[in-house]
């Protein structure tokens, strides 16, 4: 489902620091609970954090878009249908089964938001950030996109609409963000480390390429 803005909004209080949410408390417990009582393996736990964090993480998704940004044709069938085309390149899997991929554009900016939950490409995007899960997060990027994107550090023209995609359980997006300028003469290699998480969510833009590039 996707939502349009095309207008500015009042700003309102941003989120707090980076104490822990009620929500994170209670997993810390439960975990301390599980751990203690034999139910779960500390390292197994590490581990499959580890993947997640620094394995996976966004490298993946990094690498569909770093493609996309070389190859005319994987863009089309990318955008067409982004399930088959991510496995083209591997990407995919438990949480990653449906997927839709948006294109940012010099007229429109796309913005991923799960007003229900946290729905969420675990084997695209790695660990979800804190912040996507918040309900702060999930209330205010559909009421006032314009503003929580200028608290990410991404301001948009104003002729820039704002499209803004909820994800489900059921399908789950990622965007697509333009490639930066500058970046003449870069393999593929080195387009994807320009590739921030955040840039396939929407609440930022992919890095600037060194003056080496």
């Amino acid at each position: 489902m996707a939502h349009d803005h095309d207008h500015d909004h009042h700003h309102h209080e941003t989120q707090g620091g980076s104490e822990l949410s009620p929500m994170e408390l209670r997993v810390r417990a439960l975990e301390s609970v599980l751990v203690e009582k034999g139910y779960v393996d500390p390292a197994a736990l590490d581990a499959l954090i580890e993947t997640y964090e620094t394995r996976i993480g966004p490298h993946n998704g990094a690498r569909v878009v770093a493609r996309a940004w070389v190859d005319p044709a994987f863009r089309t069938r990318l955008l067409g249908d982004a399930t088959p085309a991510m496995r083209e390149l591997g990407v995919g899997g438990r949480g990653g089964e449906h997927m839709v991929v948006v294109a940012n554009t010099p007229d429109e900016h796309n913005l991923v938001v799960c007003t229900l939950c946290s729905c969420y490409p675990w084997p695209v995007l790695g660990l979800p950030p804190v912040w996507y899960k918040s309900p702060p997060y999930r209330s205010r990027a559909v009421i006032e996109p314009r503003a929580v994107l200028a608290e990410f550090g991404v301001t948009l023209p104003p002729t820039q609409r704002i499209r803004v995609w909820d994800s489900t359980a059921e399908l789950r997006y990622m965007v697509l963000p333009m490639c930066p300028a500058g970046t003449e003469g870069l393999d593929e290699a080195a387009l994807a480390t320009l590739v921030t998480r955040d840039s396939m969510i929407g609440t930022g833009l992919p890095r600037a390429p060194g003056p080496s590039a």
